[in-house]
């Protein structure tokens, strides 16, 4: 009698700590900041970024790149120590299966492991999409950041 054994798809969350592995990153990260103008932009942000305390993680199904996630730990006087996520995206193509559930779960623990008190992250009013989704994953909407365009 043989055994069948079915193959599993790898789901991998992984830190992001090089400039060609920030560079790799590049087609995913443009589908939420499309005004990067290509990969040498994105690693130079990524280099002084990292400086100040900026790591990117990402999500790998089989291989595959499929969500990513920028963030660092912050303090001010409202929240004390907290998560900031900066970049969090799903690959348009794939979105809904999951990958941003678990993208989140993972930097729900990583602010836990930092102690951090609260994770935050900021959206468009215009992102009613990404506001469903963070509501279903527990994050509530408490602040409007208000901002002055300088020339």
């Amino acid at each position: 009698m043989s055994t069948v054994v079915r193959e599993i798809d790898l789901i991998q969350i992984r830190r992001i700590d090089t400039g060609a592995e920030v560079a790799a990153c590049f087609p995913l990260m443009h589908q939420l900041r499309p005004h990067l103008a290509d990969a040498d932009e994105l690693v130079a942000r990524w280099r002084r970024q990292a400086d100040v305390g900026y790591r990117l993680v990402g999500l790998w199904d089989d291989g595959q790149l499929v969500a990513l996630a920028g963030y660092r730990m912050q303090e001010n006087l409202v929240y004390g120590d907290f998560l900031y996520v900066d970049d969090l995206v799903t690959d348009a193509n794939i979105r809904s299966a999951g990958y941003g559930r678990m993208l989140m779960d993972w930097l729900k623990d990583e602010s836990r492991a930092l102690k951090a008190r609260l994770l935050v992250l900021d959206t468009p009013l215009t992102n009613v999409l990404g506001h469903r989704f963070y509501y279903r994953n527990g994050l509530l909407a408490q602040t409007l950041r208000f901002k002055f365009q300088l020339d």
